[in-house]
């Protein structure tokens, strides 16, 4: 199973419309998982003119529209293993405490979060925290990036740069 992972698209205001090479990934993959902060409804119809399985958290600078219509966090089953998404909130220096206090109870196999726009692909204890970045804005990071997660009998992880 390929799960293309975003964040932090902030359309229109970091960029009109999300980069064609993303999109072509996209087309590409089982499922989508977007962590927050789309801004504009628009972005979850093109991502769902791209890929039938599409999995939303709303973020912090999302509309009502989309709060309303997507939880702040959920948990997904992909083959044997389970992914915990949310955006996160707070300070970025203080991202990981919080996103990992959100799923304590439940012990995901796999955390996906954004709000930073920074990368994060690191593993504590068991579990995989993962942050795509944004692949709309680098005022926060080195560069505009996603994610694809890999799953079969293992979870493989990769960022990609754009």
């Amino acid at each position: 199973m390929k799960i293309c992972v975003l964040s932090d698209t902030h359309i229109p205001d970091r960029a009109r419309e999300l980069p064609s090479v993303l999109i072509e990934e996209l087309k590409t993959a089982d499922m989508v998982i977007h962590a927050g902060d789309l801004v504009d409804p628009a972005v979850y119809k093109a991502l769902c003119e791209v890929c039938k399985d599409v999995r939303i958290v709303s973020g912090n600078m999302d509309p009502a529209e989309l709060k309303n219509k997507f939880p702040d966090r959920r948990l997904i089953k992909a083959g044997s293993f389970t992914i915990g998404v949310v955006h996160g909130w707070g300070p970025p220096n203080h991202i990981m405490h919080i996103v990992k206090d959100v799923f304590k109870a439940e012990a995901p196999d796999i955390v996906i979060f954004g709000h930073s726009h920074q990368v994060c692909n690191t593993r504590d204890g068991k579990t995989l925290y993962f942050n795509p970045g944004s692949p709309t804005d680098n005022v926060f990071a080195a560069f505009k990036s996603f994610g694809i997660i890999e799953i079969t009998d293992t979870i493989t992880a990769r960022i990609v740069k754009l």
